[in-house]
């Protein structure tokens, strides 16, 4: 029992994913979350949902991710709110700080499409998917600024591969935390010591495929399924069977994204 908590489907042909979707049962799979990283292609994101099944649902998430703010409006928080209504959406983003690719120049408007994807969770009461990519110390502080001038709010650090003391600060804020294939590299030391110490209820797993595919598939395109791998080595660390992992994953995932059902 597993689910995907961040993946992007549009990359992939829909020729292509009744395969993706068999593997992914027959890994054990019971959900995914393919991610929106521009709000103009939310139509998108929510068509990909069609390809549920029964026993395999797909949900999804708008937003716009840091990369593709210049190209994208920042919204306003309560019209996206009001899109993130629709049948489908179990959250807002992927939004975030990306300092590797963003040059300075656009880090500004990367902040305020941070905070106003942030305030449109809140509106929606729907967790935020956070991508944060050299930007610990701007990402931590949006957080406990927009914390303290409205209030808690759900979010998820995505694809988690920075320090100990980013951890702790979303942690510190009610925030959950997902691993990717990342974890599993052999020079990933310190991320697998930080997520052996993850509070059992804020840990969540994914794959962010097609990208960071986990050892044994590294250099492959990344796919759902491959999440088992991810999941198989974070239990590893924390003592756990693959199928106490996968349900305690699995049940956090539900109580963070509530309206996945």
């Amino acid at each position: 029992m597993l689910i995907d908590s961040h993946c992007h489907l549009d990359h992939f042909g829909d020729e292509e994913i009744g395969a993706l979707m068999d593997r992914a049962a027959a890994a054990g799979l019971t959900g995914m979350v393919t991610i929106g990283t521009r709000l103009s292609q939310a139509p998108r994101q929510q068509a990909l949902t069609a390809h549920a099944r029964p026993e395999l649902p797909i949900w999804c998430t708008i937003g716009t991710h840091p990369d593709h703010v210049a190209e994208e409006e920042t919204p306003d928080p309560s019209a996206l709110a009001a899109l993130a209504s629709a049948p489908g959406i179990v959250g807002i983003g992927e939004s975030g700080l990306d300092y590797f690719h963003g040059a300075p120049e656009i880090r500004p408007r990367q902040q305020a499409s941070f905070r106003a994807h942030l305030r449109a969770a809140r509106l929606a009461d729907l967790p935020l998917v956070i991508h944060t990519r050299d930007a610990e110390d701007d990402t931590a502080r949006i957080l406990r600024e927009e914390h303290a001038a409205g209030g808690p709010f759900r979010f998820l650090l995505h694809c988690f591969s920075g320090t100990a003391a980013l951890a702790e600060a979303a942690l510190a804020l009610g925030g959950s935390i997902s691993f990717s294939g990342i974890v599993t590299f052999p020079k990933s030391t310190a991320l697998r010591e930080i997520a052996a110490g993850i509070p059992a209820d804020r840990l969540l797993v994914e794959t962010d495929s097609p990208y960071l595919a986990p050892v044994p598939r590294r250099g492959k395109r990344n796919e759902p399924s491959y999440v088992a791998h991810t999941a198989s080595v974070i239990a590893g660390v924390r003592g756990l069977t693959d199928t106490a992992l996968g349900a305690l994953t699995t049940a956090n995932f539900h109580r963070l994204f509530s309206r996945a059902a």
